[in-house]
């Protein structure tokens, strides 16, 4: 008969677990951000091609495009992200008993929002221009602020609260609602013409790279 306690291996602490999965994707962001800054052609054809199709798309589904802008300049928009974080952060906060965990998350986001603005300046990559726009956004293209950020915030506290051991339906539906936020906020800015895809799957990556490494910090101190 099999005995798990005796003839499994024992799994890896968390926090070696969350730092191997940190650097396979700072390995895939690096990649990335080196394909972007050296305008790599098959990677920019590639961007091109779907960006002129969504558009044609969004142009011609005008209702569809009116409610991807509700979701991605008010549900899915950075600062409703934030504000979701600093609500989090405030409820840790009053809870007293959970002081570094409230300060871990609220270092996390703030590094989410340097990575981006940072490396906004440094690419300065373009967005898309187009003679009949869908929708406007400021600052340069890679990352997407809006990936990015959904990324980091949602990653961050699925992990709180898996962590804490939720119920198996508050857990799926934090699930639910955390993907389809990361995915949904991704394809609207492809699709109203301000990202490129290349910008969005940037944003995922480094969103996942942030959390990987808050993530090995925590269990680390904790450990």
């Amino acid at each position: 008969m099999h005995t798990p306690s005796i003839d499994s291996p024992p799994r890896p602490p968390t926090h070696r677990t969350a730092a191997r999965a940190a650097g396979v994707l700072a390995l895939c962001s690096a990649l990335l951000l080196a394909l972007v800054a050296a305008e790599w052609h098959p990677l920019f054809t590639l961007d091109g091609d779907i960006s002129r199709t969504t558009h044609r798309w969004a142009v011609d589904e005008s209702g569809v495009s009116h409610a991807f802008r509700i979701l991605t300049d008010w549900v899915w928009d950075p600062w409703t992200m934030r504000i979701l974080c600093a609500v989090v952060v405030v409820w840790l906060v009053w809870r007293r008993a959970a002081w570094w965990t409230a300060g871990w998350l609220a270092l996390a986001c703030a590094l989410g929002t340097l990575v981006q603005q940072s490396l906004k300046a440094v690419v300065d990559r373009p967005r898309p221009v187009w003679p009949d726009p869908v929708d406007s956004a400021h600052y340069a293209a890679f990352p997407s602020g809006h990936a990015l950020t959904a990324t980091v915030v949602c990653g961050l506290l699925l992990w709180l609260l898996h962590r804490h051991g939720v119920d198996r339906v508050l857990w799926r539906t934090a699930v639910t609602v955390a993907v389809v936020s990361v995915v949904g906020v991704g394809l609207t800015r492809v699709w109203l013409g301000v990202h490129w895809t290349s910008d969005v799957v940037g944003g995922w990556l480094l969103g996942a790279l942030v959390v990987a490494l808050a993530v090995a910090v925590h269990e680390r101190q904790r450990a």
